[in-house]
């Protein structure tokens, strides 16, 4: 069973993987991030994480907080999982540069209400 009081612990890893991102991309271009194995497949790990992290957090939480889609976070970590063959470079991208700032907004307004 999930616990409630290992939320904000989930919501802290998820943020600390968005910071990974950001300094990522303060950092490199995006040719070096996408063209680099290392660069690029730290990325992905960071996004692997933060679904981890979004699967692991109590179905209570996610109900309370459905302006954040879920299912589709957690689906990406399982394709970067378990499909990792057929990652799409530009979707990795818009990922990084589309989504993961609307999540970051959600996610440390999330983590304020632990405070």
């Amino acid at each position: 069973m999930r616990e409630h009081s290992r939320d904000k612990e989930r919501l802290e890893h998820i943020l600390s993987a968005i910071q990974v991102i950001e300094n990522g991309l303060s950092t490199y271009s995006k040719d070096e991030l996408l063209s680099n194995p290392l660069l690029y497949y730290g990325l992905v790990k960071q996004i692997e994480i933060i679904g981890e992290a979004a699967n692991l957090l109590t179905h209570e939480f996610r109900e309370m907080h459905v302006d954040v889609n879920w299912r589709p976070i957690v689906a990406m970590r399982n394709v970067l999982v378990h499909d990792y063959i057929h990652i799409s470079k530009e979707m990795l991208w818009v990922t990084i540069t589309q989504d993961i700032p609307e999540l970051k907004q959600h996610i440390a307004l999330y983590y304020e209400e632990f405070e």
